[in-house]
């Protein structure tokens, strides 16, 4: 893929530097652990990149989020620490603004929207935060957070758009250095843009020939056409919601037109991948925003082939159901989980010959059925439909080879709809 067209020239101060995130840094050792960056031999070996991998979902909370809100919360004076603080958010800046207002005694009002998930808005609870459920989008539940803002004299605390977050957010970036110096390229997903702008304050500072590159989703390219100027073009139902946001932050965006080099657009299918192998190369949980860098890489491993590379795991917030059909969508991909359509004869004998060919090469049947009134066939066939689990799109192929070769040639279905031929 050719070179992104180059960014605007920048047209506004930082408002964020590197004395900021050092003190950042400082402010918030005692209460958010330095999360370990490991090096992934596998996932180098399949990126040719060398991998690093900072995990963030080892936070209390399961993202980095806890960084920006703490930083943000001990910059109070006694008399805004007083009347309390508000936040607007469906996800992990809700979680780390309450737990850690919880720690500060620091009241906590949360506004989510109201169809946010219910384990979110429990754990958001159970940090001691008065949440309300009001509004259909973040966008009106925004507005909600500004009218109790006003009418009870809270401070408001934005997830990204506040210099005192970013600077929370960019000690992702100082301690990725510190345990690896060598890095080439930092990579981290953008949602409004505070983690890589204030990542890329502190890298640029501190090796100014090191390459930050963004992450976003093609649904919600909002920091790459602001770059790029181009119209706003946004919506859709997307795995990575915690960087579906609609538009990058005043703040951030200066910073992220100077000091970054790219970003990386990254369609659906490739952050399910990055979330299974998570899963199952790291042993470790990560949500969708969360994986974006590591989808990055597998979208465009040349940009980065022979590089130290280092993967910014923002968060494992991600919820079990959505879980669930990433992993069984992974294993349909991988050819681990077929669906076949057999025509046999619709006769004694028939399902067990074809299970027992199944058997003896492997296979294991997870489900099947007879699809007896398809108008298609004869009325003395059936469609046996079967699911089963192989080993790779290898052994599936085998599976039929030895079907076909007993007299019961089979097609592979989709699971959303008709095989191929039909």
């Amino acid at each position: 893929m050719s070179p992104f067209p180059p960014f605007p020239a920048a047209s506004a101060v930082p408002a964020v530097t590197l004395a900021d995130v050092e003190a950042a840094a400082r402010l918030i050792a005692h209460a958010v652990p330095h999360t370990p960056l490991l090096p992934s031999r596998t996932l180098s070996r399949l990126t040719g990149a060398e991998v690093f991998i900072k995990f963030e979902n080892h936070q209390f909370t399961a993202s980095f989020k806890e960084r920006g809100a703490l930083n943000r919360l001990s910059a109070l004076s006694e008399t805004e620490r007083a009347r309390g603080v508000i936040a607007m958010s469906a996800g992990n800046h809700a979680q780390g603004v309450a737990y850690h207002a919880q720690r500060l005694g620091v009241p906590a009002v949360i506004v989510m929207p109201a169809d946010t998930p219910f384990v979110k808005v429990k754990h958001t609870r159970d940090f001691g935060a008065r949440v309300v459920l009001e509004g259909e989008t973040v966008a009106e539940s925004r507005l909600v957070a500004e009218r109790i803002r006003e009418e009870e004299g809270l401070t408001f605390v934005h997830p990204y758009n506040d210099p005192w977050v970013i600077a929370g957010q960019g000690t992702v970036a100082l301690e990725m250095l510190a345990d690896q110096p060598n890095l080439d390229i930092l990579v981290a997903p953008i949602g409004g843009g505070g983690l890589l702008g204030g990542m890329a304050v502190a890298a640029k500072a501190v090796k100014p020939a090191i390459e930050m590159i963004g992450v976003q989703v093609g649904l919600y390219p909002s920091a790459y056409n602001a770059l790029h100027g181009l119209p706003p073009c946004t919506g859709g139902a997307t795995v990575a919601e915690g960087i579906a946001v609609k538009e990058p932050g005043d703040l951030t965006l200066p910073l992220l037109r100077a000091l970054v080099s790219r970003i990386i657009l990254v369609d659906e299918t490739a952050v399910e991948e990055a979330i299974s192998l998570y899963l199952s190369v790291e042993k470790t949980v990560a949500e969708g925003a969360g994986a974006a860098s590591l989808a990055a890489l597998l979208t465009e491993p040349q940009r980065f082939r022979g590089k130290k590379v280092g993967l910014v795991l923002s968060g494992g917030n991600i919820d079990p159901r959505i879980m669930a059909s990433v992993i069984m969508r992974s294993l349909v991909r991988e050819g681990r989980i077929a669906h076949l359509s057999i025509r046999i004869g619709d006769k004694p004998g028939q399902l067990a010959r074809v299970a027992t060919v199944i058997g003896e090469t492997g296979g294991n049947i997870v489900e099947v059925r007879h699809e007896r009134l398809t108008s298609d066939i004869s009325v003395k066939s059936t469609d046996l439909r079967v699911i089963l689990e192989t080993r790779d799109h290898t052994h599936l192929a085998e599976i039929l080879e030895c079907l076909a070769a007993a007299g019961f040639p089979a097609n592979e279905r989709s699971f959303s709809g008709p095989a191929a031929g039909d």
